[in-house]
């Protein structure tokens, strides 16, 4: 409709230009805009707005039409996500597009290194504390960098152990470890896997596993997809807040981390491969 087409590029053309082009008075497309909405375009406007909502709140501007789909009915609003999309893409709302993760594992080392139990099985645990993987990743402050090291359960994807420290040394994926352990108390089945490097084949670390039962399993050399699952949330956790400001200070920075893992991450975000639920939300239900 000529009038809808003028409604959408007013920002662009002059309204009198388009009138003059499309061949349409400019008072009847005013009546036409000051005509009453019809009880579907009611609908859509208020389904618009809110998705601005949930796009405009805390780390969830980073949804999809398919999370964004998720949210809306798990706040009681009906809607299909076909129309959910096309409301986003006429309102101009979009995901942030994701960056490109970096490797910083270091396999140069003399220390035994375990095969690789897991051989990206990632999806086979059948409830908590099954398998485990972990991995480290860096976070750039003015003071310097800040490393942070992560414990992800694969049933729920949940982040079940974190540290952070300036340094990359063995105690920071200890100290993950460690908390890891004391929240969740695994039996002796549990498989732990992470990449070769020197701070997981350390001997400290591997006493820690072997004391508590725990099966170790580690990564070809070189191959990320082998831990895929750290990967892609060190890629999410970056993407949605990393990468969207300027730290000053490690402070400010483990303050920012620890509330997106422990408020926003592990009990309200969305995962697709969990029938969006958030990791909380997944375990409570089993």
């Amino acid at each position: 409709m000529r009038f809808r087409f003028i409604e959408e590029h007013q920002a662009i053309w002059k309204i009198s230009l388009m009138c003059q082009v499309l061949r349409v008075s400019r008072s009847g497309y005013y009546r036409w805009r000051r005509r009453p909405l019809s009880n579907r375009s009611q609908i859509r406007k208020s389904l618009q707005e809110k998705i601005k909502v949930i796009h405009n709140t805390k780390h969830k501007d980073n949804y999809g039409s398919p999370r964004m789909h998720r949210e809306l009915l798990s706040q009681g609003i009906p809607c299909s996500e076909n129309t959910v999309a096309k409301v986003m893409q006429e309102a101009g709302i979009q995901a942030r597009i994701r960056r490109k993760f970096q490797i910083t594992t270091d396999s140069r080392h003399a220390h035994p290194v375990a095969a690789n139990v897991l051989n990206r099985q990632f999806d086979q645990s059948t409830g908590p504390n099954q398998t485990w993987v972990s991995d480290i990743t860096y976070v750039w402050t003015r003071q310097g960098w800040l490393y942070l090291a992560c414990v992800v359960d694969l049933y729920s994807r949940k982040v079940v152990g974190w540290s952070m420290s300036s340094q990359m040394t063995k105690e920071l994926v200890l100290d993950a470890l460690q908390m890891a352990i004391i929240r969740r108390c695994p039996k002796e089945s549990l498989l732990h896997h992470s990449d070769r490097g020197s701070q997981y084949c350390s001997e400290e670390y591997q006493r820690t596993l072997k004391v508590n039962g725990i099966q170790c399993s580690m990564s070809r050399k070189g191959d990320c997809w082998d831990n895929a699952v750290m990967e892609s949330f060190f890629a999410t956790l970056k993407k949605e807040l990393i990468h969207r400001q300027k730290y000053e200070t490690r402070a400010s920075a483990r303050h920012s981390i620890f509330e997106y893992i422990e408020v926003f991450y592990n009990r309200e975000r969305l995962h697709s491969s969990l029938g969006y639920q958030s990791p909380e939300m997944f375990e409570q239900a089993v």
